[in-house]
Formats: C-alpha cells, sequence, structure tokens
C-alpha cells in the first residue's frame, strides 16, 4: 500500500508544468488569471481554498435578482482599477442613497442631522491629518522621514493631543473602526495616514459617500465582478483546494500541494492574506523576516455585517437616509442598501463584535428595536434577514481587513511586498493604493500577473542564450 501511494505521488510529481499557479480565487487572483489568460496564455490555475471564488466578496440573494452585499460593496473617486474592470465586464454603478437625515441615538436621546455628502467626519483635525499624510507614502509608509516618530504612536495618542470636540472625538472612533476595523487605540498612525495618503490627502473623501469611498455600488453586487471572471477561466479553477504545502520555491519549479494533487508550476502568485500564508508550509522555510511578519499579521478587523429586508423604503418617506449611528450600543452604522429601483427596503449594519446574540434570530430582533427607535415601528418587522460574521464565517477569512498596530510598518512592512524566488505576493494588502479595498485588490492583481509574465520572459530569453 505504501509503495502504491509513493508511486502514485511520484507520478503526479513528474506531470505537466504550468506556466503561473495561482492561489486565492479572490478579486486579486481572479484579476490575474484574467490578465493572463488576455496576455494570450492558458497555461495557468488558480487553486482556491473555499468552495467557491469570490474572496470577502459575496451576495445575499433577496429574490427577484436583488441583492445585498455581504462583504465588500462600495467604491469611489479614484478606484480606477476596479471602475475599469467593472466597465470592461459590462457591470454597471449606480449612486449610494444617502440624501435625508442621519438618526444618531445615545442612551435614551435620539437627534436628526443632515450630513450633506454622507460623511460622519469634520474639524480642524481632519485638516491637519491630511497635512501629515502627503509626507506618508501609501505604497511605502515606513520610508517616510519621520516614520518610526510616527509609527511609536496610535491614532488615539495622536487625537489625546488635539482639541477635539466631544462629536469629533466620536466621529474618529465610529469612522476608525468602520474603515480600519479597529478603533483608534489599536490602530498605528502611521498606517492611519497612509491610507488618507491613497486617498488623495482628503479624510473626507475617504468616510464620505457623496465624493467619497463609499459614493457607488454596482448593479448585482460586487460579487459579481468575481462572478464574471470567474466564468471566463472557468476551467482553470480548482475550488475546494487548500495549498497545505509549497516546495522549491527557491528553485526552477515549484510544488504546490494540496489534498487532492501536486501542481507543479514556474511562477506562484500568493493572492491572499499573510496570515492565511502561515499555514502553508514552505520547503525551504521562508526568510526569518516574512516568516515572522505572516505570523504576526492582524486580524483583529473582524465584522459582523447584517442585512435587514423590508417591503419598501419607509423611512425615506420620513426624509431620513437610512444611516443610524448608536453611541455606546451594538449598532456602529447602518447604511440604506436598497436596489436601485427601491422595489425592496434593505437596510444593512456594522455591529460590534460580540455585541449581539450569536443567534441570527435574536440578533435580528435586537436590531430590528434600534431601527424601530430610529426610524419608526416599521421597522419592527423585516420580511428577511441575513448576515455574516467575518470572524466565524469560513476558516479562510481571518479578518474583514488588516488594522495595523503602532510599530507594525516601520518592523515588518518592507517584508510585505519584495517576491522570493519563485514567489509573488499578491492580494489587497500589497496594493501600492487603496490597499486593504476591492480596488486594491484588482491593483495588486494586475501587478503580480505582469511581474509574472515578466519573469517567465526573462526566463526564456535566458535560456535561449545560454542555447
Amino acid at each position: 500500500m505504501a509503495w502504491s501511494i509513493l508511486r502514485r505521488r511520484s507520478a503526479r510529481r513528474g506531470g505537466p508544468v504550468v506556466d503561473v499557479a495561482i492561489i486565492g480565487a479572490g478579486l486579486s487572483g481572479l484579476t490575474s488569471a484574467r490578465d493572463l489568460k488576455r496576455a494570450g496564455s492558458n497555461s495557468f490555475i488558480v487553486l482556491e481554498a473555499r468552495d467557491r471564488v469570490g474572496g470577502r466578496t459575496c451576495n445575499h440573494d433577496l429574490g427577484n435578482g436583488v441583492v445585498s452585499e455581504g462583504g465588500g460593496q462600495w467604491i469611489g473617486p479614484g478606484q480606477t482599477a476596479i471602475a475599469n474592470l467593472a466597465r470592461e465586464l459590462g457591470v454597471e454603478t449606480f449612486d449610494s442613497f444617502h440624501i435625508g437625515r442621519t438618526v444618531y441615538l445615545a442612551g435614551h436621546d435620539k437627534f436628526e442631522q443632515d450630513e450633506g455628502d454622507g460623511s460622519m467626519i469634520g474639524g480642524e483635525a481632519v485638516g491637519t491629518l491630511n497635512a501629515l499624510a502627503r509626507f506618508v507614502p501609501s505604497a511605502a509608509p515606513w520610508t517616510a522621514a519621520n516614520a518610526a516618530e510616527l509609527d511609536r504612536q496610535s491614532l488615539a495618542d495622536w487625537l489625546a493631543q488635539q482639541p477635539l470636540t466631544e462629536d469629533e472625538a466620536i466621529s474618529f472612533e465610529l469612522t476608525a473602526t468602520l474603515t480600519f476595523g479597529a478603533p483608534p487605540a489599536k490602530l498605528g498612525l502611521l498606517h492611519y495616514l497612509s491610507v488618507i495618503n491613497s486617498s488623495g490627502c482628503d479624510l473626507g473623501r475617504l468616510e464620505a459617500m457623496k465624493g467619497g469611498a463609499q459614493e457607488k455600488r454596482f448593479v448585482g453586487g460586487s460579487f459579481i465582478l468575481s462572478a464574471k471572471m470567474a466564468e471566463a477561466v472557468t476551467g482553470n479553477i480548482r475550488l475546494s483546494s487548500p495549498v497545505s504545502r509549497i516546495a522549491g520555491w527557491d528553485g526552477d519549479i515549484v510544488e504546490l500541494h494540496t489534498d487532492r494533487e501536486i501542481i507543479r508550476a514556474r511562477q506562484v502568485i500568493v493572492a491572499m492574506s499573510p496570515s492565511l500564508c502561515d499555514r502553508i508550509a514552505f520547503d525551504p522555510p521562508l526568510p526569518a523576516g516574512r516568516a515572522e511578519m505572516q505570523k504576526l499579521w492582524p486580524t483583529n478587523g473582524r465584522m459582523r455585517k447584517t442585512v435587514h429586508v423590508y417591503t419598501r423604503p419607509f423611512w425615506r418617506d420620513a426624509g431620513l437616509n437610512g444611516q443610524v449611528i448608536q453611541i455606546g450600543g451594538p449598532l456602529l452604522w447602518s447604511a440604506d442598501n436598497s436596489p436601485p429601483d427601491a422595489s425592496l427596503g434593505v437596510l444593512t449594519a456594522f455591529v460590534k463584535e460580540a455585541a449581539l446574540p450569536a443567534d441570527s434570530k435574536k440578533a435580528r430582533d435586537m436590531l430590528s428595536a434600534i431601527y424601530a427607535e430610529a426610524l419608526g415601528k416599521q421597522a419592527l418587522h423585516p420580511v428577511q434577514y441575513h448576515e455574516i460574521d467575518w470572524s466565524v464565517h469560513d476558516n479562510w477569512s481571518l479578518s474583514c481587513t488588516s488594522p495595523y498596530p503602532p510599530g507594525f510598518l516601520t518592523k515588518w512592512g518592507r517584508h510585505i511586498h519584495p517576491p522570493l524566488g519563485r514567489l509573488i505576493w499578491s492580494g489587497t494588502d500589497t496594493a501600492e493604493i487603496h490597499a486593504s479595498s476591492m480596488d486594491g485588490a484588482v491593483r495588486a492583481g494586475h501587478r503580480a500577473a505582469l511581474q509574472a509574465l515578466r519573469s517567465l520572459t526573462e526566463k526564456k530569453s535566458t535560456s535561449c542564450a545560454g542555447a
């Protein structure tokens, strides 16, 4: 029996070699696959651990062609990579609904305010942060002249030195948690500034709806981008195929081991979170800096995203925009996620980790009661409820985003991008701008495919010269 197994393994090991193996079928990996095919290559394979494509994008089917996004969903000005991809795939966008007043709940108090562009942040500190961000390059923030000084501080440390009003302090707490996945106390100032730098050194644009990063949604939901890309390369994708071992990454041919097979490739694009890379056994071991970075990669940006569905967006009748902010309660923020024709009323929300019961029905009822207090009694009767808790959703989504703590980037940032042997690191965390966003994922996918093609061309040229 043992000899039989060894013989089968030997046969598989001596099988054909693909030019490129891509690990991960999220937006980044699929973008690379699409680029390779468009460049005329079909010698590639995509290995995905999940039983579906899309990574941290997915849709809830609400019926009659209506969806609500369970993961990443918004794009805005400057996010040209994903906007161009959508255009090429024939996917249209529409404006996020933000017209009307936002409702704030604080204990038993309630007040309403028209935020205009849908942004929740303002004040003198914003201008100061924008000015600081000009000198923190998003592609390599650890190279900023004062990187060490900035990275010693958390955002909370810096805010404590500013003359903030109580409202401004609450806004920073809320927006940091929503955008970065961590409160100011756990967020490095250097990282915060680098993301502002990605958004044209304009924190308001990062947090706003109109003219901001939450300005538009995709018709059919964000998952449709991955679905369309996967359809075009369906024969090259292996689902339910987590890679457990990568051998020979420092040589000419790399072996990728899954439970089903051994894939042999000339180049490998690793389009996944560094925290998941730590689950793979590398032979030979990765250099200490890269290996340690993967072990320490922040996975505390966990989010629980909920969806309440109503027969119509009744809150609009009262001049409300569907945004509810509960100060000190389980609800961080809700938004109107209705379809373009308003054929259903949909509220999507982010809730504090572990702030609601794990039981979805109990969670639904608690949130319904909060919505009723803010928007009216009609909120007590949703016709559908959906949720995804990204901290427990599957074994391959450890964190919604990667909130770097103080000190992380100056110590480990230089290990994020450089390829090692035949390994090309990709995924949204490696994007030079808009990292952690869907746009960043697409940008990283384009770059990784180009790197792989260039390496293959150089290797072929060297072989020809040697001949």
